[in-house]
C-alpha cells in the first residue's frame, strides 16, 4: 500500500503441521482491504506430500526469514503475523529486523491445554459413538497430523519454542495478540504470558471466548480482523 509515500507489506507465518490456510482466511481480508504486498510462506516439511521427516526448525525460521528480507527489500514498512508456532518466528523476527509491527494469533509460547483436550476427546468419543466422526471438525482436521507426524518433528517444534520464547522481552514495537478461549493446543495463559512478556508500551490483548486453535477461522473473525487492520493502520 502506498500511504504517506510508504510501500507497505505483510508477511504471515502458519503453525506446525499447518499451511498458510491457517491464516488463509486474514490474508483474503487483507488483500481485499489494502493494496500491500502479502506474502505467506510454505514452511519445509508442510504441505501436501511433504514430510517433516529430517527437517530442522531452523529451516522453518529461515523460510520466513527470507519472505521477510524478501518484502523488507520492496517495502518501507512491513508487519508480520504469526499464528501458532508462526507466532514465536514471528517475535524472533520482530526483535532481529525493522519490523513496524507485530501481530501474534494463537501464539504458542506455552502449548497443550489439558482442559480443552480433554472437552474436545469427549466430544471425538461422542461423535465416534454415534457413527458421526467423519463430520467431526476437530477429527478432519487433526487426523493426519497426529498420524503422520514424527517424533522428531516434534522434538524440533518444542526447541523452537524453548529456544526462541525468551526473545519476547526484545521485543519494542506495537504488538497485537489474540486467543482462543477454547484452544486446545495453546492455552489462553500463552497469551496473557506473552503480553507480561513483552516490553513495548503500544500493545493489546484480545480473548475470543468461542474460539478454538484455528482462530482464523471462527465465527468471529471478521471483527477480529477488523480490529487487526485498526491495529496496524491506526497504531
Amino acid at each position: 500500500m502506498i500511504a504517506g509515500g510508504k510501500k507497505t507489506g505483510c508477511l504471515l507465518i502458519h503453525g506446525f503441521t499447518g499451511s498458510p490456510y491457517e491464516v488463509e482466511p486474514l490474508s483474503a481480508y487483507l488483500q481485499n482491504n489494502t493494496s500491500w504486498k502479502i506474502s505467506v510462506p510454505l514452511l519445509p516439511g508442510h504441505g501436501d506430500g511433504a514430510t517433516l521427516r529430517g527437517i530442522k526448525h531452523l529451516d522453518w525460521i529461515q523460510t520466513a526469514e527470507e519472505a521477510l528480507l524478501s518484502l523488507l527489500h520492496e517495502c518501507e514498512e512491513v508487519y508480520v503475523i504469526g499464528f501458532s508456532m508462526g507466532g514465536i518466528i514471528a517475535c524472533y523476527l520482530a526483535a532481529k529486523y525493522q519490523v513496524s509491527k507485530l501481530i501474534l494469533l494463537s501464539a504458542a509460547a506455552i502449548y497443550v491445554n489439558p482442559r480443552q483436550i480433554a472437552a474436545d476427546s469427549l466430544e471425538l468419543v461422542r461423535d465416534a459413538f454415534r457413527g458421526q466422526l467423519k463430520n467431526n471438525e476437530l477429527f478432519i482436521r487433526y487426523k493426519t497430523k497426529i498420524t503422520k507426524t514424527p517424533i522428531s518433528a516434534v522434538w524440533q517444534f518444542h526447541l523452537l519454542v524453548k529456544t526462541h520464547r525468551s526473545i519476547l522481552n526484545e521485543i519494542k514495537i506495537p504488538a497485537f495478540i489474540a486467543q482462543g478461549g477454547l484452544d486446545g493446543i495453546v492455552p489462553p495463559k500463552s497469551a496473557e504470558y506473552i503480553y507480561r512478556s513483552i516490553p513495548s508500551s503500544k500493545k493489546s490483548l484480545v480473548i475470543i471466548d468461542e474460539s478454538k486453535h484455528l482462530i482464523c477461522h471462527c465465527k468471529q473473525n471478521e471483527k477480529l480482523f477488523e480490529e487487526i487492520y485498526h491495529f496496524l493502520k491506526e497504531t
